[in-house]
């Protein structure tokens, strides 16, 4: 492989991984976007501020998190706002916020 080649051949990997680095950054965000739709109740990076009656968000795990989204997407328990919030969630965004709170520290 000459030096031209090679220098071919590096262009491609660091655009290649350049894009990959995009693609991450852009998804982080959108996840980041989504999870800030539920700062107004449950705080900034899902931690409410002292003394609130709503539960914190952050360092819940994923699993407790998509339970209970999926079941206030059921109607259970008793009504609440949450039954009209989670409904505009599919499983996937349920799944990607549940990931970035279980993440976060309390």
């Amino acid at each position: 492989m000459g030096n031209t080649d090679l220098k071919a051949a590096l262009a491609v990997t660091l655009a290649l991984t350049s894009g990959v680095a995009a693609a991450q950054d852009a998804r982080a965000l959108q996840v980041r976007a989504l999870a800030a739709t539920c700062a107004n109740c449950h705080g900034s990076e899902g931690r409410p501020p002292q003394g609130s009656a709503l539960p914190p968000l952050a360092g819940i795990p994923a699993e407790r998190f998509i339970e209970r989204m999926q079941s206030f997407k059921s109607g259970a328990p008793g009504p609440t706002v949450m039954h009209q919030i989670a409904k505009g969630f599919n499983d996937a965004q349920i799944q990607q916020m549940a990931a970035y709170f279980a993440a976060r520290q309390l």
